[in-house]
């Protein structure tokens, strides 16, 4: 019992984005507020967004352990393309291969790799400390 309590914090932060991801794509087409000129950006940034904290929780979920870089990013973009079969479910919303290739794919890369190159700016600086 008390490994499991100790897995369970590790691994909230990834459980509550994937709840937020589920709600927002949960939302009906008309229901999804217009951002005007801005609303194809706005939207493709949350994805890229989500998806990199999504990817960066998974990573926390493993340990921080650099061995398991591809695995967070696997996860993330499996969730991503599991999200999107969901959406292609809700009323007014379509599924995009689009969106997991391009921009969920890409926020979970980049998240983890400005993670890496923090990680080994912060390693360097210790060391030549």
């Amino acid at each position: 019992m008390e490994k499991v309590l100790s897995i369970v914090p590790r691994w909230l932060p990834a459980l509550l984005v994937m709840f937020a991801i589920f709600l927002f794509s949960s939302r009906p087409g008309d229901s999804l507020p217009d951002f005007l000129d801005w609303d194809y950006v706005v939207k493709k940034s949350g994805h890229f967004i989500g998806y990199g904290l999504l990817a960066l929780s998974y990573f926390r979920g493993l340990k921080f352990d650099k061995k398991y870089y591809r695995l967070a990013w696997l996860m993330a973009v499996a969730y991503s393309a599991t999200d999107e079969f969901h959406q292609s479910f809700v009323v007014g919303r379509t599924a995009s291969i689009f969106d997991v290739v391009i921009f969920d794919n890409l926020g979970a890369v980049f998240a983890l790799w400005l993670y890496s190159f923090y990680r080994r700016k912060d390693e360097v600086e210790i060391h030549t400390a």
